[in-house]
């Protein structure tokens, strides 16, 4: 990933959380393919003192669906959702959400993109033990933020999928197109190779020890030269990009429309099968 300007950890666990008291802002990024309300979710039980960042109002934009369901908003919009959130410029975040980072990777990836320090909670909220807080939340005081635009060398677009390993981050049987969900077509981009991300995962829901993760992708051939990472619309695809730098393999690009943006484009081609 380019541009963090920090070196703050990309993971931390609930214990290394604790040691930071007062030192981050804890974002809640709950979000459900399944309609379920991720606001809903926060007001039922959230970790003490955090903000909730809706992915679809916040952390993407309305656009041609060739864009995907999820592309990323506005430098403007997006500087504009995170102060409104009270996020200032400069302090860290550590985001969070109950799968075990589907979601809350895509802030953590936007956030260290624009240079400001983000890491995600390893295990979500089922690895914290303390008291949650129910209700709307305590609001932070609301600040100016400058827009920053996205790092072009961070993105992929669709005619350079050609340039890199292409990981797909979908369950199996959304990337060999027995079944489709929400996308126009079933299927997968043409030379793409899939890596689940829940397979980056324990039992806990933690993220691998780093040289199981260097493991895995290199059974990708994705350990060595570009990467880029897709998914259905540019969001579980993020946990991916995580995973690669904690594998130290470094970073990777984001093909943010992914398979909901290639799949709306009926001049591309869709491979069915494994």
């Amino acid at each position: 990933m380019t541009g963090t300007g920090d070196d703050f950890p990309l993971l931390l666990g609930p214990e290394e959380l604790a040691g930071r008291p007062g030192e981050v802002v804890l974002a809640d990024v709950r979000w459900y393919l399944d309609g379920r309300s991720g606001r809903a979710a926060f007001e039922a039980g959230h970790l003490p003192g955090a903000v909730f960042l809706d992915l679809d109002a916040d952390l993407a934009a309305a656009g041609d669906p060739k864009a995907g369901r999820h592309p990323l908003p506005s430098p403007e919009a997006f500087a504009t959702s995170l102060g409104r959130a009270g996020i200032p410029e400069g302090r860290a975040v550590v985001a969070y959400d109950d799968s075990g980072g589907g979601t809350a990777s895509r802030l953590v990836w936007m956030l260290r993109a624009i240079g400001q320090p983000a890491g995600l909670l390893d295990g979500g909220l089922a690895g914290f033990e303390g008291p949650l807080e129910t209700g709307p939340g305590t609001p932070r005081p609301a600040v100016e933020r400058v827009a920053v635009g996205w790092p072009a060398e961070a993105l992929a677009a669709p005619d350079e999928l050609g340039t890199g390993v292409l990981l797909d981050a979908r369950a199996p049987e959304r990337y060999r197109g027995d079944l489709e969900p929400v996308d126009p077509r079933a299927g997968h981009i043409p030379g793409a190779v899939n890596l689940p991300w829940t397979t980056l995962l324990d039992e806990r829901g933690r993220f691998l020890a780093p040289g199981e993760l260097r493991r895995r992708f290199a059974d990708k051939g994705a350990a060595s030269g570009p990467v880029i990472v897709s998914c259905g619309s540019g969001v579980t695809a993020c946990a991916l990009a995580l995973a690669h730098e904690v594998a130290g393999l470094g970073a990777v690009r984001l093909f943010v429309a992914s398979f909901s943006g290639w799949s709306s484009d009926r001049a591309r081609d869709v491979v069915v099968g494994g």
